[in-house]
């Protein structure tokens, strides 16, 4: 069916189910920003891709908001649709919320299936529909319609030893248990892939670029329950769950489970990661628990092995980025080549997959030439890609997930010509905020949200913004993209604490014209001692992470101040120093020059 026809048999079932209204959220029964094939019920419906998209249907509309990262995206995409493109950016934008209730009669009833929306979600749109006198109801209309679904995934889970995780799987049961001792909890539901990953210390491929199985579990205070295909547990797995006490359930039969405990068991929750339809099944004899989830922070906090992992991880990708650059410059184009930008993706994927304990990239490379490049998350295909030529800008987003780490790096590049005067006044306004950030110091109990106008400031001042995030937390070994930390404009409460990796990673685009976004990973870190400028024990800074130099030819060197400079010639010192040994002389030849002084 084409977009039309499924709308079309979309609103006959709507009509069955006595509902006005219909939302599919780009989500997962885990909550994850990448998902399964099998879960993605927004790119079944219209045709969009991006990760973040809701699509709301009436009997006479279609929308789908998302956020500026995808507008271009959106355009291209729902183009031929009859789905409305709501920038959900833009000031004069009304929620979804605020659409329904403005666009709704009382009386009217919005249908979403439990699945794909948490508990929180759920009870604050209930809340704030019945203002209007609209009734939430639950429903699954996108199943009986998508006859040709995919499966579910069935790759292999298998252990992630502790000479990695730098803890083992018994401590973390430990210490989640006793966050569930505080909470007065007999059990408590994991859900989101990511923390059960990193809890019982296994990992899988079930979701592209995150290493992670589709599953859910129940952790009790002597025993867990892993609620998974049973196909995905060989008996090496099988063994090292069980001598750790956890037992294995089918994956569905998590519902079962949970029917079925007894009266007066206090089920503890995360009511912003468990979906609806599990909390549903929760007996009403039982004490819900809602409390935020324990394993998030603790994940988020990396341990020495952990940090000393990415530390390894990043010299991998540093030696794999130059490598491509340079043969990019010293080969490709030295040769007359043009290549395309899935050409691109297929090099610098071919040279980070030499490095040792590579498994899998930690996201779908943005190779955005020229213009390409203002699309925040272009993804370029065999069929619709640029020529890249020795000419203009290119912006390189990327990562790898290797067995010591997760990495996440972009990097801005003049590939030849004239550089406009105002590509080199936008680059220079990029790099000065992410040398801002990353060399702020701030005292304990500081919030990400506080520090995000340090990355913006310049382009502030110039008239320019960005609406992305400056900066997300980052997995190891697991999703590049994690919680609760993080780097931008919206509230949240969550304190920088050491041992917590984010990005740095402003950015300003030019539709047509070119993206230009620099980004280095950098970890929380206390002031060192001995540093005369700050003693306090109060005070945390960044310890910059990634190992890739910048394009100095785009530099607007009057817009610099001599500390900037200095920060600059410091750091590409550090990146040829690190990475010189890993390299054959031609190569470290070439890093030698990109990286000389200023």
């Amino acid at each position: 069916m084409q977009t039309t026809e499924k709308l079309a048999a979309l609103r006959e079932l709507m009509t069955q189910h006595n509902l006005d209204a219909y939302i599919i959220p780009s989500t997962d029964p885990h909550n994850s920003e990448y998902m399964a094939d099998t879960f993605k019920e927004v790119l079944w419906l219209s045709g969009f891709k991006g990760e973040a998209g809701t699509i709301v249907v009436t009997a006479t509309a279609a929308l789908l908001w998302t956020d500026s990262r995808y507008y271009l995206q959106a355009d291209k995409e729902l183009n031929g649709t009859t789905i409305q493109l709501m920038r959900e950016s833009d000031i004069d934008t009304p929620s979804i919320q605020e659409w329904l209730c403005s666009n709704l009669k009382a009386g009217m009833r919005v249908g979403v299936n439990p699945l794909m929306y948490t508990a929180r979600s759920y009870s604050e749109l209930s809340r704030q529909l019945s203002g209007s006198d609209l009734e939430l109801a639950s429903a699954d209309l996108i199943s009986p319609l998508w006859t040709n679904r995919p499966q579910q995934p069935m790759t292999q889970a298998y252990e992630y030893s502790a000479q990695y995780a730098g803890e083992t799987t018994a401590d973390k049961l430990l210490r989640t248990r006793q966050q569930m001792t505080q909470n007065k909890a007999d059990i408590m539901l994991v859900s989101a892939l990511d923390e059960i990953a990193w809890l019982l210390n296994i990992r899988a491929l079930d979701v592209d670029f995150n290493p992670v199985l589709i599953s859910y579990l129940i952790v009790g205070q002597q025993q867990c329950t892993l609620f998974v295909c049973h196909q995905k547990i060989d008996e090496p797995t099988r063994r090292y769950l069980t001598d750790n006490g956890v037992q294995i359930a089918e994956y569905n039969d998590i519902f079962t489970s949970l029917n079925n405990l007894p009266a007066g068991t206090a089920v503890m929750f995360d009511p912003a990661q468990l979906n609806r339809a599990l909390q549903e099944a929760i007996p009403q004899t039982c004490k819900q628990i809602e409390a935020a989830s324990p394993v998030k922070l603790m994940k988020s906090l990396k341990n020495e092995r952990e940090i000393e992992g990415e530390r390894k991880a990043m010299q991998k990708d540093g030696v794999a980025l130059t490598r491509f650059f340079k043969w990019l410059e010293q080969e490709a184009f030295a040769n007359g080549q043009t290549p395309t930008e899935c050409d691109l993706m297929d090099k610098l994927h071919s040279f980070r997959a030499q490095m040792d304990n590579f498994v899998v990239e930690s996201f779908g490379t943005i190779a955005g030439y020229n213009g390409n490049g203002a699309i925040v998350h272009y993804e370029a295909t065999p069929a619709d890609c640029a020529v890249v030529r020795p000419e203009g800008m290119l912006l390189l987003d990327s990562g790898g997930q290797y067995l010591d780490g997760t990495t996440d790096i972009t990097r801005t590049v003049w590939l030849g010509g004239n550089i406009p005067q105002q590509a080199k006044l936008d680059y220079t306004y990029v790099l000065k905020g992410h040398i801002a950030l990353a060399t702020i110091r701030w005292p304990k109990g500081t919030r990400g949200n506080q520090l995000d106008a340090l990355a913006k400031q310049y382009m502030w001042q110039a008239g320019i913004t960005y609406g992305h995030g400056t900066g997300h937390g980052v997995g190891h070994f697991l999703c590049c993209h994690e919680g609760p930390q993080n780097v931008r404009t919206d509230m949240n409460p969550t304190q920088l604490q050491v041992g917590q990796i984010c990005s740095d990673e402003p950015g300003i685009y030019r539709t047509g014209k070119w993206g230009i976004r620099t980004e280095n990973l950098v970890v929380v870190q206390p002031v060192d001692k001995t540093d005369a400028a700050t003693t306090d024990d109060n005070f945390l800074c960044w310890e910059t992470l990634t190992l890739c130099f910048y394009d100095t030819q785009l530099i607007e060197m009057s817009l610099m101040s001599k500390d900037e400079i200095d920060w600059i010639n410091n750091y590409h010192k550090k990146v040829y120093q690190t990475l010189k040994p890993l390299l054959n002389t031609d190569e470290a030849a070439w890093l030698e020059n990109k990286c000389k002084a200023l």
